[in-house]
């Protein structure tokens, strides 16, 4: 009963974003344990505290980013726009057009980047981020640019990973600028 309530869910969740996740019920078929686990990465990926919700939204984008450029990105772009994200903002963060991005977004950008990259300034960005909207805005920034990965490093790993593509925000298609976003 449990797994047909699960497989239901997860249904309601392909239709609602227009996403194979056949790797998940390939997870919930293999070990129901194994699926719970996985389930709970979902909650560290939606913890969101005092960051506005572009800002939030863009270093998402840029943590899916780095480690897909295909279906995930797309999930991604979807869930924001789902959640009230700007679509000009998300075209700007994949094309790379950081000119265009509004000052707090364009610091969420440069500190997801400068974390990616283990980069020295993500110091004085972090310093940054807390002076403007506290220390749950980093643990927030940081669960989501972790959980962003995390998702399509699971996906490729299980042999479900496709060739990148392109990606749409609000039906207009965008070309991913990898490494800018």
């Amino acid at each position: 009963m449990l797994s047909w309530l699960i497989r239901n869910r997860l249904a309601a969740f392909e239709r609602k974003y227009d996403y194979d996740i056949t790797y998940v019920r390939e997870i919930l078929a293999t070990d129901r344990r194994a699926f719970f686990a996985f389930a709970r990465l979902s909650g560290l990926g939606a913890y969101r505290r005092d960051v506005p919700r572009d800002a939030y939204w863009a270093a998402k984008l840029v943590g899916t980013v780095a480690e897909d450029c295909g279906p995930c990105t797309q999930l991604t772009v979807a869930m924001a726009l789902d959640a009230g994200a700007t679509p000009r903002v998300l075209a700007s963060v994949l094309g790379g057009q950081d000119a265009a991005l509004p000052d707090d977004v364009q610091l969420a950008v440069q500190f997801a980047r400068a974390t990616l990259a283990h980069a020295a300034e993500a110091d004085a960005l972090r310093e940054e981020i807390v002076r403007r909207w506290g220390p749950r805005a980093v643990i927030a920034l940081a669960f989501g640019i972790a959980a962003a990965r995390m998702f399509p490093t699971i996906k490729y790993a299980l042999g479900h990973g496709t060739a990148c593509r392109r990606v749409t925000v609000a039906g207009e298609p965008v070309a991913v600028v990898r490494g800018a976003a």
